[in-house]
């Protein structure tokens, strides 16, 4: 099975490279710094234990609108194909809305929301061959909640869910499952920045988003599970 991860180089998405790569995923790394990058394939390796995994580093700024045909070619040039694509890299920008440039806004929305959308179209055909085709959008609280000081990424990550939402039953035909997570504040240099106010003890560990994408992916039976939120303990239930 083959598998690119786009912001594989640390946090959450070097998280889920790994736990993929212990259940024997040859990877496509994708990031904007090679040496992390290198150094998480290493770590793949070793999370491979025995099994033979094939790791490719792919260095890329999503922002670039031509970087999504350029990482799925290079992904299928040296994997050889596509079975799960994980969209987890993304940016933050944190202020009052009436502070944010012009400049701010499209570099958030590229990111976020547009490198997600058009990876998913050049990820399409590669898919439809997979006999077992899933993408995960790696989304946040946000995309249902709005937080004060966070109009921008609140609103990229809203258009993430919406993407995700009709994406899913655009492919649905063709066997891909396509899942959205989630989660509260999660123990990242980007959470740190925009949430100093939280105490770092309750901050949710990438560990655990990486156990959600070990459930999807290895699931098996008639049910799937469409969106997974998935809280901070101290946070208030059901909010």
């Amino acid at each position: 099975m083959k598998a690119i991860v786009t912001g594989a180089s640390r946090g959450i998405g070097k998280t889920i490279a790994l736990e993929l790569a212990s259940l024997g995923y040859d990877l496509a790394l994708v990031g904007r710094d090679v040496k992390s990058l290198e150094s998480v394939a290493d770590e793949a390796q070793d999370a491979a234990g025995e099994a033979e995994i094939n790791t490719v580093c792919i260095p890329a700024d999503l922002g670039d609108p031509s970087a999504p045909e350029a990482i799925v070619g290079e992904a299928v040039k040296w994997l050889g194909g596509i079975d799960v694509l994980v969209n987890c890299a993304g940016l933050s920008q944190a202020g009052s809305f009436t502070e944010v440039t012009p400049e701010q806004w499209d570099r958030i929305f590229a990111v976020n929301a547009r490198a997600p959308f058009f990876l998913c179209k050049a990820a399409l055909p590669w898919l439809k061959e997979s006999v077992k085709p899933i993408v995960i959008n790696i989304s946040s609280v946000v995309s249902f909640k709005g937080y004060i000081n966070q109009s921008v990424y609140a609103s990229s990550k809203h258009a993430l869910a919406g993407f995700t939402k009709v994406f899913a039953k655009e492919v649905q035909p063709f066997g891909i499952r396509v899942h959205l997570i989630a989660p509260g504040a999660v123990a990242t240099e980007m959470v740190k920045q925009m949430r100093p106010d939280i105490n770092p003890d309750e901050l949710i560990q990438p560990e655990e988003i990486g156990e959600i994408v070990r459930f999807i992916v290895t699931k098996k039976g008639k049910g799937t599970v469409d969106q997974f939120y998935l809280r901070r303990y101290s946070g208030l239930a059901f909010d």
